[in-house]
């Protein structure tokens, strides 16, 4: 009798389990699609952690180190947006100058060339240029006389030069008074020089001979503005074969988890962002996301080039290397906008694991106040759409990278990105290997302890890679793979995790596919 209790007692036990758990399973299946979402990404983030993952820079913002063959078809590709221009004058024997850098009169008394001796060249088409001085303004001709005086602010057609080139690199400057400018005295460079034809000799007083010199690196707009009216066929075409699915699947194979997405800010104003950029690119990043989630790879959507610029490098996607981000409310608030569109297009896709608010902000140039007005911002607006994704920082580059980490680390599902090279920084020139791998081993690890602090920020170090500057000649397969593995050691002790910069590169050693498939670096599920 007793037994046929207790059989009863654990029936009705059983059977109220079995109710209850039926009950979770509808309250969790009648929850909102939304809610849903959100709570099988908060699984799935923490389990995502740390991330191993892989830039695919040079897709969606140009860098031209990276695909230099971009720009093998464009005419005049040594005269790209934010070219400097140095002019000597053949008949003066005197360089060309903006008299105090801008704002006066052009003189060709110099008898060297330094900043106020430089042009950026702004590209208007192959063969027409405005010129902007050291302070910023553009030259044109005086309302007054001939002369020319750098004083324009929004350069238009009264801006325009024609550049005519000789075979030796000597040019003649077509004024947009259809006159020619010659350095008539070294007082006096004035736009009234006739059609007379030339024989391109020192006698002539509107001939100059021109050095060129890239500052600036090329990316997305010297292509695009480079190519004109044929830019948006390279760009699609480079968008369609550079980075592919089969890509995606190869990352999976090769035990990564993760994709970092470099965009600029010109996608998210598709299908009509402002000349030069061409449209389309939007589509490549809900592809990517496709791709993402078939190959169970989680997404870092990244604003990688905001307007006006943070660092002036071509991966900002600037024209002149001008740094004018954060100097005005204006390009801030253009910023928090161009994230409240990714946030709200990509936040309910399952694979989007965080938003970085942007890459690189170089110190001086941004202020703190500027930077901290814009994460608190973009924070708001990611956190608008999601409470679950996670959202990216970063401190200044050549500042102490500690300067925001208290500030970011006040962000509910934060992360501070850091950015560990072994190049790209002279110092590392002079190194043996040996010191390199110490370097790694030492002081990046002491790096990364630093930022790694209770009750702050999770950690990722968002670009690294297997190459490195050293003294003597090439570096042996052995020596690279050793210096690879130290790296993915001390990196593997990120929170947040590690992402390699890029999948694909001119440079082999740059390249995660190729340093994976050549056996420079082995990542298997502890790496």
């Amino acid at each position: 009798m007793e037994k046929k209790k207790m059989n009863g007692v654990l029936h009705c036990r059983w059977l109220s389990l079995t109710i209850v758990s039926y009950c979770f399973v509808a309250l969790f299946l009648i929850q909102p699609d939304n809610e849903r979402i959100k709570d099988a990404r908060a699984l799935s983030s923490s389990a995502s952690l740390p991330v191993k993952a892989v830039n695919v820079g040079g897709w969606l913002v140009v860098e031209g180190w990276m695909t230099p063959w971009l720009f093998d078809n464009i005419t005049n590709k040594d005269m790209l947006d934010g070219t400097q221009l140095k002019l000597r004058s053949v008949k003066q024997n005197m360089y060309v100058c903006a008299e105090g850098g801008g704002d006066n009169i052009l003189v060709a008394n110099r008898t060297g060339a330094a900043w106020w001796e430089t042009f950026k060249l702004w590209r208007v088409n192959e063969t027409t240029f405005y010129l902007r001085v050291a302070f910023g303004q553009f030259v044109r001709i005086s309302n007054k006389s001939s002369e020319l005086v750098a004083n324009a602010t929004n350069p238009g057609k009264s801006e325009e030069f024609v550049f005519i080139r000789s075979s030796n690199n000597r040019v003649r400057i077509r004024a947009p008074n259809g006159l020619f400018v010659q350095a008539r005295s070294a007082d006096a460079v004035t736009a009234d020089y006739g059609e007379e034809g030339t024989n391109w000799g020192d006698d002539d007083p509107s001939v100059f001979e021109m050095d060129l010199n890239w500052r600036v690196e090329i990316g997305e707009y010297q292509v695009t503005n480079g190519y004109g009216p044929n830019a948006t066929s390279v760009l699609r075409n480079h968008w369609n074969t550079f980075i592919t699915e089969d890509d995606f699947r190869t990352m999976a194979e090769y035990n990564l988890t993760a994709v970092r997405i470099p965009v600029g800010w010109w996608t998210t104003r598709d299908p009509e962002p402002p000349k030069p950029f061409v449209n389309g690119s939007l589509q490549i990043v809900d592809n990517a996301f496709n791709w993402a989630e078939k190959y169970n790879l989680r997404v870092i959507l990244d604003l990688h080039a905001t307007n006006g610029s943070t660092n002036g490098w071509d991966l900002s996607g600037t024209r002149d290397g001008t740094i004018d981000w954060g100097k005005t409310d204006e390009n801030i608030n253009q910023s928090v906008g161009a994230i409240d569109f990714l946030a709200s297009r990509y936040t309910q896709r399952s694979c989007l694991l965080a938003i970085e608010l942007l890459n690189e902000a170089l110190a001086p140039d941004i202020s703190i106040d500027s930077l901290k007005k814009y994460y608190q911002a973009g924070y708001d607006t990611v956190r608008k759409y999601s409470s679950e994704v996670y959202v990216i920082m970063s401190s200044r580059l050549r500042a102490d990278q500690r300067e925001l980490l208290q500030y970011i680390g006040s962000f509910n599902k934060s992360v501070i990105d850091v950015h560990y090279y072994n190049s790209l920084d002279g110092r590392f020139s002079g190194l043996s290997v040996q010191q390199n791998l110490g370097f790694i081993n030492n002081e990046r690890s002491r790096d990364l302890s630093s930022v790694t602090v209770a009750n702050g920020p999770l950690v990722l170090v968002g670009e690294w890679s297997g190459e490195f500057w050293h003294s003597g000649g090439e570096a042996s397969k052995e020596e690279y793979q050793r210096f690879a593995q130290a790296e993915l050691n001390v990196f593997g002790r990120a929170t947040f995790g590690w992402a390699y910069w890029s999948w694909k590169h001119e440079i082999n050693h740059w390249s995660l596919k190729w340093m994976i498939a050549n056996g420079y670096i082995s990542l298997n599920k502890t790496s």
